[in-house]
């Protein structure tokens, strides 16, 4: 019995030095167990918080951006065997939930201001993001399933590609948010409107503070995947765990918890009378109740 529980107890450590040394060769350093429980914790609660204001708000669209970007990260982060490619992949959902919130916001605030119609943002930049997300999927797929380091080098350069093609997204994004709000702000709009300018309310502000501080964090993010994948595989910024705990996770986890405290589901709803001045608003001329209540 003495003989067979050594045995046992010499197999567990086999195995767990089988794992460490795997782990070691494939980040440069053994990933903190309790670093990993900690993002567990704080993505599931994220995660879940997002779940049950969507369906409490009726917010459907945010479950498959900022919901699932959650799931992604709980995904990346149980294992670490596929955080390099999961937790690469996992934000860009929440990128589109972005891109919904921004054209929602000119909805109520005023069109003539943008350079897009809230319809065109969705038509431009839910594709990139898709696009991104495909070629970083592919990417780290390649990665992954590479045999050699060179096999896996080219894998990075694909995710790179896509983390780059990502990140110019979000700057032009950014820059017609940025454009957008100078020519609200200095009322100065880019063409005619009879429709009348809507009214920058405290919670309005709120979601526009909460929509820059998320794509920021996001934006910083994304430099360090450049940097990272840039290094390569042997690279001292892959290679040194705090880096990857701040500017991803960190960064992430931010991002997530921003829209949870500013959901849009409470600071994009609009009261009644509202909803139907802006619905009479967005009418033509030739809509059968616009041309009856003339």
């Amino acid at each position: 019995m003495t003989a067979f529980s050594s045995l046992a107890s010499v197999s567990r450590i086999a195995l767990r030095d089988n794992a460490t040394a795997a782990a070691d060769a494939q980040y440069g350093y053994i990933p903190t167990e309790s670093t990993g429980i900690f993002f567990l914790a704080l993505f599931g609660i994220s995660t879940t918080l997002h779940i049950t204001q969507a369906a409490y708000y009726r917010t459907w669209w945010l479950l498959p951006t900022a919901a699932l970007c959650g799931v992604g990260e709980l995904l990346g982060w149980s294992g670490r065997l596929w955080s390099i490619t999961s937790t690469i992949i996992a934000p860009t959902p929440l990128l589109a939930a972005s891109f919904i919130i921004f054209s929602r916001m000119i909805q109520q605030l005023g069109q003539s201001y943008s350079l897009l119609t809230p319809r065109w943002y969705a038509r431009l930049f839910l594709p990139c993001d898709l696009i991104a997300l495909v070629v970083q999927g592919v990417g780290g797929g390649m990665a992954s399933s590479a045999d050699t380091l060179a096999g896996a080098n080219v894998g990075a350069h694909v995710m790179l590609g896509g983390i780059c093609f990502q990140f110019v997204a979000i700057i032009v994004f950014s820059t017609l948010g940025c454009d957008y709000m100078r020519r609200y702000l200095r009322d100065r709009p880019l063409r005619p409107d009879s429709r009348a300018r809507g009214v920058l309310t405290p919670r309005l502000k709120l979601m526009l503070a909460a929509l820059a501080f998320s794509t920021a964090v996001l934006i910083v993010r994304s430099v360090y995947r450049i940097v990272e994948l840039v290094g390569g595989w042997e690279g001292s910024v892959i290679r040194t765990e705090v880096y990857f705990v701040v500017f991803d996770g960190g960064m992430v986890v931010l991002a997530l918890f921003t829209l949870n405290f500013a959901h849009p589901g409470r600071l994009l709803r609009l009261a009644p009378f509202e909803t139907k001045h802006i619905a009479l608003e967005n009418m033509d001329d030739s809509h059968p109740l616009v041309t009856l209540v003339m």
